[in-house]
């Protein structure tokens, strides 16, 4: 096991896309990253995922060519009518650590992607900047330069990669507390800290008064970060899908973990052993966590 599989660890985001050609050429030409593992779903996974109608649909996995193990996975999906992004619940969004956030910025301003956010400061906080976009699928990505790698109970990745791995997934939540009870209890995530912040993207994306608050809680494995879970506001509805597929856009993440036996939760289908560059050889099942948010659990060892 490398130092990168540890438990705890996201090993890889899924990007459930209507518009797979166009969406795999931004991840490539604009993100820099290399196609690994290409091909179809098969149908035992689609199965373990409680998606079989995505069984025979295309796939792409890739990776950052100069950063670590980490992957993204790109599932081509039925378009969804009614689907808009940071308005449902589930996975919001993703944040993937990069080098240089402002030459990131000015190619991406000439692409497939959206900014939907410039590169700036989160208040109280100095360790990073960030920049957000919205790709053709409807998913959400936060691109972060990591200034300080230290902060409270958390180390974020620096890295000189272009486009590096993912660290943080962002859950939207109807109800925090049983979002972070779940990580907590069922995935054996230590709690963090809990900030309040007004957080632009949210207030933006449901029209809410610039100086609305929204609590968010980080969940982490030591000093390993691993999800956001934010409290999304009344008008937040569940991730519009359709039959037997997977959730359009920020679709699924998988976790490493030291033993699926140890998850208290009932997996959609048993545990099964799996090959390619993302499993390694190693056993996965999938669980369904509080916010609705589709959860893969890899063994890490």
């Amino acid at each position: 096991m490398s130092d990168f599989d540890s438990p705890g660890r996201i090993k890889c985001g899924t990007v459930a896309t209507a518009c797979f050609d166009a969406t795999l050429g931004d991840y490539s030409r604009i993100l820099g990253l290399d196609v690994v593992e290409a091909g179809l779903v098969p149908d035992d996974l689609a199965v373990a995922w409680g998606t079989p109608a995505m069984a025979g649909r295309r796939t792409a996995l890739l990776t950052s060519p100069a950063g670590r193990p980490g992957f993204l996975r790109l599932v081509e999906t039925s378009a969804v009518p009614g689907y808009i992004p940071l308005r449902s619940f589930g996975w919001a969004a993703y944040e993937l650590t990069v080098a240089d956030c402002n030459a990131l910025f000015d190619d991406v301003k000439a692409s497939g992607f959206t900014v939907i956010g410039e590169p700036k400061p989160v208040p109280g906080f100095d360790n990073f900047i960030p920049f957000q976009v919205v790709g053709r699928a409807g998913e959400v990505l936060y691109l972060n330069q990591v200034l300080k790698s230290s902060m409270s109970e958390l180390d974020l990745p620096m890295t000189e990669a272009r486009v590096d791995h993912m660290f943080i997934a962002i859950l939207a939540a109807r109800d925090r507390a049983a979002a972070v009870a779940f990580h907590r209890d069922v995935l054996g995530f230590a709690v963090g800290d809990t900030w309040s912040i007004p957080y632009e993207l949210i207030n933006t994306s449901f029209g809410l008064p610039d100086d609305t608050m929204t609590d968010m809680t980080m969940t982490r494995m030591g000093r390993m970060p691993a999800s956001e879970i934010d409290q999304y506001p009344a008008a937040a509805i569940p991730r519009p899908t359709a039959p037997g597929e997977l959730p359009p856009g920020n679709a699924m993440i998988s976790f490493l973990i030291a033993r699926l036996g140890a998850v208290e939760a009932t997996f959609i289908s048993a545990p099964q052993r799996r090959h390619g560059p993302l499993y390694a050889g190693r056993r996965s099942a999938t669980v369904r966590g509080a916010a609705g948010e589709l959860i893969e659990l890899i063994e890490a060892e």
